[in-house]
């Protein structure tokens, strides 16, 4: 990410703060995937970037799984 889009670097930092405080923070828009995505979610980097993860171990733990554009990764 940082090579290829090295401006999202901050925001990402940010985004984990936020993320690490409170996976539900409102500037983070966390939500649930439907489909072949079900058991996964999904939280807003900027307009365009997002990042899917699974929450794992009644939510103690956080499996990072993709990110990229909303077409990237859905």
């Amino acid at each position: 990410m940082e090579q290829e889009h090295p401006e999202l670097v901050e925001v990402f930092k940010e985004k984990m703060e936020l993320f690490v405080k409170g996976p539900f923070h409102p500037f983070l828009r966390t939500h649930s995937l439907s489909g072949v995505l079900q058991e996964l979610w999904s939280l807003r980097i900027n307009y365009e970037c997002r990042l899917i993860f699974k929450f794992a171990e009644k939510r103690k733990r956080v499996l990072l799984i993709d990110i990229g554009t909303h077409n990237e990764v859905y």
